[in-house]
């Protein structure tokens, strides 16, 4: 089996996993400042897993004030070939019940305050695709591994992505649901997003751990509610990532994989030595 490297973006508890064999912790530091936490980084046969935890540990930052940037950059800089976000959300459908996983295949981004780009005041514009923001094959091999592990598990849906740090109001999440999006959250745009300017497939695994505020049989979302299931949802999620572990894609074959080869429009020969320096690590040997 090749040897590959996935990186997992994780909320509150999944730090890393058990049965992992050689396992260290790695300090990065990005061009774009610091990630949320260290990374710790393990392997379970041949694959290398790196684990994130997107708000740090003991959940410090709220989902506005993420630096996106400097946790794509430093999974990348630590070899990470793929990602998969494991993330918390809310079911906007009868039919997605607390404790059942979506892997999603689209994002409306409804946020309003986050860099969204690594190409701002570089002087350097790119415009990678965009249509698809989930690797299909990721997905699929997510998808398999859940199934594997008897999740409860819906293939495909829309993930709208709010500011937060609040809950929706009744009347967004109406609003949302007019839309017919599949879940809602706080962190997976931007990072989709980057993800596709790092040249990183990406995919998610979403946790529904409440109905939102438009179900009118439900208490309304708060935060002990979210975290009752989430840590009932932890385990299973560990469980699908090592079931994933033997099935994940060959990166190379992802169209996300060269997404900056046509997409960067600034000629080489106006690219500042100081753009060149700071975007290195997403352009390599692309301006010589």
């Amino acid at each position: 089996m090749t040897q590959r490297t996935v990186g997992v973006i994780g909320g509150s508890g999944l730090y890393e996993m058990e049965g992992l064999e050689r396992v260290e912790e790695h300090s990065v530091s990005t061009t774009f400042g610091e990630p949320s936490d260290a990374v710790v980084s393990g392997f379970l046969g041949e694959t290398r897993f790196l684990f994130l935890p997107r708000h740090g540990r003991g959940h410090r930052v709220p989902p506005h004030q993420i630096n996106y940037r400097a946790n794509l950059l430093a999974l990348k800089q630590l070899g990470a070939e793929q990602v998969i976000s494991v993330s918390a959300v809310g079911s906007m459908k009868e039919s997605i019940a607390p404790g059942d996983m979506v892997v999603v295949d689209q994002f409306i981004d409804r946020t309003r305050s986050r860099p969204s780009t690594f190409f701002e005041d570089v002087g350097v514009v790119a415009h990678v695709e965009l249509a698809d923001p989930v690797d299909a094959a990721l997905a699929e091999a997510l998808y398999r591994a859940a199934v594997q592990v008897g999740a409860r598990t819906h293939r495909g849906g829309t993930y709208v992505c709010i500011e937060g740090p609040q809950f929706s109001t009744r009347a967004e999440s109406r609003l949302y649901r007019s839309w017919g999006v599949d879940v809602i959250g706080m962190t997976n745009l931007p990072e989709a997003r980057l993800a596709r300017e790092a040249e990183l497939p990406y995919a998610t695994l979403a946790l529904a751990t409440d109905y939102d505020c438009w179900h009118q049989t439900e208490e309304s979302v708060t935060v002990e509610a979210v975290l009752a299931v989430m840590r009932a949802n932890i385990s299973t999620a560990k469980a699908i990532l090592r079931a994933v572990a033997d099935k994940l894609p060959d990166p190379a074959q992802s169209p996300a994989s060269n997404a900056l080869a046509h997409a960067i429009m600034t000629a080489p020969s106006r690219v500042t030595p100081e753009a060149r320096a700071k975007l290195a690590p997403l352009l390599g040997g692309r301006f010589g």
